[in-house]
């Protein structure tokens, strides 16, 4: 059968700023999709996914500048060669970041540009239209313009525009990173419904292995240095290297974490589970388990680090923010969630006094955000923007993380010996010189996530934080928040990550419609299911498999891996 898109041996090298040519990010990639194939290509973050990903529609090395080896085959045209725009006809792509492929002024326009553009008939042109965006649930929203929707709506609005082109190749980076939990659902239904035809070749870069483990035939691994370390069916190879793919700190399903954590304790489930249904099963049929860890008690609040009372925010004529009174204490980790649209990232914009255009009294460490000196603000309030490329405003790493100390006088040495801290915190070091913009997703998230934190606020605001990050760099984040919110720092996290959630909040506020509809600890929000099911929220795979648990009816109430009884390791 002739492959519908061939990788031989590609290698790809960027310039970097006062260096040269960077290391090759992927290297010597070989493999080949055929027609009614699902390929998830997994790798650490910087390893060359995304930068791979460009190869298979010519952006590489046509439009952006780089250098390639290899040969990259779609539908039997060179990439190297072929026109892109005639490439538009064999491959359609969903970038990791959905805002760099909006073009036009309305939601309908944006998906019938890329059949406008190879000549389909108009009524065709509506029609395709029409079906994709009813697939992604935008129909309604359709004379819209795209600055409307939320960070969720518009990735709805790239992979309708995908979908419309009706292209033998699909290619996906990261299509679910922005959407809330039943968004990823419809997603991966729509996903399903398209390949059912197994007509198609699609690639997909992909975090949330939960969803997409149901989905996709074959798993390709690269490692650090971008090379190709696994490439077999998706589930074995998932399985079947465990091990080596939680060493290289790439993705695993929930469930299969949750295996290995038990293993340390005895627990041996074999075959590892993969999905919270196969933990379940699993669970049951082990006759004896011990009683799962018991969460620490939290510490009262005493003191009152953000205040809200009347907040509101319009966005043209409709009311995007209404929220009557919150208060959240020094100390909190809390996280806010809510379907797309809730008004989560307008909140936090608030707090941080990015939005100033709203009513109502916000406070936060002491100061209006939105009248404050914005130096003595930052001073007080670190945020981290949903888009990290919003926030960035130098040419090289290091000087990114240098500039709001600079600002402020700090002395030289304490600004070298802080960025140098977080540089090495960050996994950024090698890239100190790199400009920002060239970083891959999860290195610019890990530096606007350093941005924010090398002022040392009191309080720390983070829309999405986790957004493109591999496993160990997500995990090593986390603990970077936890050991701040220990220490006494406020951390409000923004999240559609059920699972962060579950693990490391102290507290979850749940926006719809602006406003607040409930507020308490993880436990008791998950333990809602109508709750749960009006905000388009789900519960974390592990509440869901241990209340499906018949035989340990002691389990049900748990919603963290880190309940789980494990023995726990210096490494």
């Amino acid at each position: 059968m002739r492959a519908l898109l061939s990788l031989d041996g590609i290698s790809v090298r960027h310039e970097i700023h006062d260096v040269g040519w960077g290391p090759a990010r992927p290297r010597q990639v070989t493999a080949a999709l055929h027609a009614g194939e699902v390929v998830l290509l997994l790798g650490p973050s910087g390893c060359g996914k995304s930068t791979l990903t460009l190869t298979v529609n010519g952006l590489i090395p046509q439009v952006i500048g780089s250098h390639m080896d290899g040969t990259v085959t779609v539908g039997g045209h060179d990439t190297r060669t072929t026109p892109v725009p005639r490439l538009a006809a064999e491959v359609a792509m969903v970038f990791q970041d959905p805002d760099a492929q909006i073009v036009t002024g309305t939601v309908l326009d944006e998906v019938c540009f890329g059949p406008e553009n190879l000549l389909r008939p108009a009524s065709d042109v509506i029609s395709m239209a029409e079906q994709a965006l009813r697939q992604v649930g935008l129909w309604d929203r359709r004379h819209d313009a795209p600055e409307h929707l939320s960070g969720g709506g518009r990735q709805r609005l790239a992979i309708a525009c995908a979908l419309a082109l009706r292209t033998p190749v699909l290619v996906l980076d990261e299509p679910t990173a922005n959407l809330d939990p039943a968004g990823v659902d419809e997603v991966f239904r729509t996903l399903r419904e398209v390949t059912a035809g197994r007509d198609r070749a699609v690639l997909l870069v992909e975090h949330n292995l939960d969803a997409a483990i149901d989905l996709v035939d074959r798993v390709i691994v690269l490692d650090a240095d971008g090379r190709v370390v696994l490439d077999g069916p998706a589930r074995s190879t998932l399985a079947d290297n465990a091990d080596k793919l939680v060493e290289l700190g790439v993705w695993l399903p929930a469930a299969a974490l949750a295996a290995l954590r038990l293993r340390t304790a005895g627990i041996v489930l074999d075959p590892l589970p993969l999905t919270p249904r196969e933990l379940a099963a699993a669970l049951d049929a082990t006759p004896a388990l011990p009683a799962p860890l018991q969460r620490a008690s939290r510490a009262p609040v005493s003191q009152t680090a953000i205040s809200v009372r009347g907040l509101s925010v319009l966005r043209g004529p409709a009311k995007v923010l209404d929220i009557a009174d919150l208060d959240i204490g020094a100390g909190e980790f809390v996280a806010v969630v809510g379907s797309n649209g809730a008004g989560k990232t307008t909140l936090a914009q608030a707090l941080a006094g990015v939005i100033t255009a709203r009513r109502g009294a916000v406070t936060v460490d002491g100061l209006d955000p939105a009248t404050a000196d914005p130096r003595l603000l930052a001073e007080r309030v670190g945020f981290v923007f949903q888009n990290p490329e919003h926030q960035f405003i130098t040419s090289r790493v290091d000087d990114e993380l240098a500039y709001g100390l600079r600002v402020r006088g700090v002395p030289a040495e304490e600004i070298e010996a802080r960025v140098g801290e977080l540089l090495d915190r960050l996994g950024l070091r090698e890239l100190s010189a790199v400009h920002p913009f060239l970083l891959s997703g999860g290195q610019k998230r890990r530096l606007s996530v350093g941005t924010a934190l090398v002022t040392r606020p009191r309080v720390l605001v983070l829309d999405e934080p986790t957004f493109g990050q591999d496993r160990e760099r997500a995990a090593e984040l986390l603990t970077l928040l936890d050991a701040l919110h220990a220490d006494g720092t406020t951390v409000v996290v923004v999240s559609h990550d059920m699972t962060l959630v579950a693990e490391h909040a102290t507290r979850v506020v749940v926006l719809g419609g602006g406003r607040v509809i409930a507020d308490g600890p993880p436990e008791e929000i998950y333990a809602d299911a109508e709750l749960l099911a009006t905000a388009d929220l789900r519960p974390p795979p592990i509440a869901q498999a241990v209340r499906a648990l018949t035989h340990h009816p002691g389990w049900h109430g748990l919603t963290r891996l880190a309940d789980l009884p494990a023995v726990e390791t210096s490494s």
